[in-house]
């Protein structure tokens, strides 16, 4: 049985009565063409079911065929991490608009140049780098900037696309006193990720203005870490009425390491997040929180490599405080 075979541009410029070179310009949209030599490629394109291949429109057009995802982290177990699913998810649903595949890669923490070998990578049309630290945005290459975004803290050459967890931090904190708390700790992300500054900067200006002392402990925004972190918060500070971790996952942990110290929650210790996740209302007793909308910050990331926007400096997502019964 024989197929039917596909149209190709050569199919259409004949048909147009054009050269090649004529069609190409106008179906990639790149350079000169007179309107009648548009109107006759673009209906005979039209008329013949002409669909330009992507790998070929790439390397006319400099666009590249592939967004990767590259996320920054100690191991390869980064990736499992429900956040990352959230901003794959809707970055691929940008690129599927503009027939771009979608790869996604695990950046050694402790290798920073891996981020500049990665961008030399053959049809990558823009980088989404998530979890990004400053000594691997730097080994950008040049030719590839303006195609590069961050989730998170970006530099003067890569724009960055994040949540305002200084806000969020303060409201959600903020919310812990009017409640009545006063000895709030906290359990932050991972000191190498300089995204959580800005929040843990927001928790110890809160206690400053309401007379508290700062009571931190590192996390790594998993559950077992807070479950960890709550045995030594209780430990080192007993009298302590409240935790805000900055993670939903976090805190859940929090909740079960309270737990299994008989602690209650909220009636002993108050217990909050941040982030918002379908399972911080599932929780026993449902999580309060700070909204972190992922999907709209990784959608504009992938829009503005892929799209080639003029990108520059920060652009930060508000964050809703979200009162449940643990707070």
């Amino acid at each position: 049985m024989t197929g039917v075979r596909t149209a190709t541009l050569d199919d259409v410029a004949r048909a147009a009565g054009v050269s090649r070179a004529t069609a190409s310009r106008v179906i990639t949209g790149q350079g000169p063409a007179s309107p009648r030599a548009r109107d006759s490629v673009t209906a005979a394109a039209a008329a013949l079911g002409y669909v330009p291949d992507a790998s070929a429109r790439a390397l006319v057009t400099r666009t590249g065929t592939r967004l990767a995802i590259a996320v920054i982290g100690h191991t390869a177990a980064v990736l499992d991490d429900p956040y990352v699913g959230r901003v794959l998810t809707s970055a691929a649903h940008v690129a599927a608009e503009r027939e771009v595949g979608v790869s996604l890669h695990w950046l050694p923490l402790n290798d920073p140049g891996s981020l500049a070998r990665l961008a030399d990578g053959r049809g990558l049309g823009g980088l989404v780098v998530v979890n990004p630290t400053r000594p691997a945005l730097e080994t950008v290459p040049r030719e590839l900037r303006g195609r590069v975004a961050a989730v998170g803290v970006g530099t003067r050459h890569v724009p960055s696309f994040d949540v305002d967890n200084r806000a969020g931090t303060d409201g959600v904190v903020r919310h812990l006193v009017r409640t009545g708390r006063r000895r709030i700790a906290m359990v932050t992300g991972p000191a190498w990720l300089p995204c959580g500054d800005r929040a843990v900067e927001a928790y110890r200006t809160v206690l400053h203005d309401n007379g508290g002392e700062p009571r931190v402990v590192p996390g790594d925004f998993t559950a077992a870490r807070g479950a960890e972190a709550a045995v030594e918060i209780m430990a080192r500070w007993p009298d302590t009425d409240a935790v805000f971790a900055l993670s939903d996952l976090t805190a859940l942990g929090v909740l079960d390491g309270l737990h299994a110290l008989g602690v209650r929650v909220p009636g002993d210790v108050a217990v909050a997040g941040f982030d918002d996740i379908a399972f911080a209302g599932l929780s026993r007793p449902a999580l309060t929180t700070s909204t972190h909308p992922v999907e709209d910050i990784a959608a504009a990331a992938a829009q503005a490599v892929l799209d080639r926007r003029d990108m520059s400096g920060a652009t930060f997502y508000p964050s809703a405080l979200v009162v449940r019964e643990s707070a």
